[in-house]
C-alpha cells in the first residue's frame, strides 16, 4: 500500500471510530489532513530518520502513527484501552510492521524497557496534546533523550515553569500548520 493510500485509509478509520468514541474533536474531522496529518508529519523535518520514536500518550495516533507511515520505527504508548484498540486496528489495517503499541502508562513502558541516550540509533520522544512540559520532563528525565513536541502558543510559559526544576536546551520552530510550535528539548538536567 502506498503512503497516500495509508493516509486515506487512516482518515476513513478515524472517521468511523470517532463515531463510537471521542478520538478527535468532531469539528476537526473535515480537516484531518491539515489539522492532524500535516501537523504531525512536520516532525519528520527535525527527527533523524534512523531514530526510534517513543510517542507519549498517542491517543488517535498523532504524531506516532503518522511518523510510522513515513517510515520511522515508532512505539505508541496509550493508557486508555479503547484508544489502544484503535491504534491496534490502524497497525493491522495499514500494515505497519514498524509500529509497536504499548497499552499502559508511559512510566510503565519506560520502566519495562531500557532506553538509553547512548544507543547507536537515537531514541527520541514525541508528544502532541499530551501534558504540560513539566509533566513530560518528569516522566522522561532519567532517560535524557531528545524530545520533539507539538506545542501551542503557551510553550514559553511552560518552559519558564519547567526551568524552576530543570535546565535544558531548546529550540522552537514555528508550526507550519497553526500558531503553535515544534519544540525540540535536549541536554536535560536537574537545576
Amino acid at each position: 500500500m502506498e503512503i497516500s493510500e495509508k493516509f486515506e485509509k487512516y482518515a476513513a478509520l478515524l472517521r468511523e471510530w470517532n463515531g463510537r468514541m471521542n478520538l478527535v474533536a468532531p469539528s476537526t474531522l473535515s480537516e484531518i489532513e491539515s489539522r492532524h496529518f500535516d501537523d504531525s508529519a512536520q516532525l519528520a523535518e527535525y527527527i533523524p530518520h534512523d531514530a526510534s520514536v517513543i510517542d507519549l500518550g498517542s491517543g488517535a495516533g498523532f504524531p506516532g502513527v503518522v511518523l510510522a507511515i513515513l517510515g520511522y520505527n515508532v512505539t505508541c504508548t496509550e493508557s486508555v484501552a479503547k484508544k489502544t484498540g484503535f491504534l491496534m486496528e490502524l497497525k493491522r489495517e495499514l500494515g505497519l510492521s514498524n509500529l509497536t503499541i504499548f497499552h499502559g502508562r508511559v512510566e510503565d513502558y519506560l520502566k519495562k524497557h531500557r532506553i538509553s541516550a547512548d544507543r547507536q540509533s537515537p531514541t527520541v520522544f514525541t508528544a502532541r496534546a499530551f501534558a504540560p512540559l513539566i509533566k513530560i520532563l518528569d516522566m522522561v528525565f532519567p532517560y535524557k533523550n531528545r524530545l520533539f513536541l507539538l506545542k501551542g502558543r503557551q510553550i514559553l510559559d511552560e518552559i519558564r515553569t519547567a526551568n524552576a526544576k530543570y535546565d535544558f536546551g531548546y529550540e522552537l520552530f514555528p508550526s507550519k500548520t497553526g500558531d503553535g510550535f515544534v519544540a525540540e528539548i535536549y541536554d536535560l538536567r536537574i537545576c
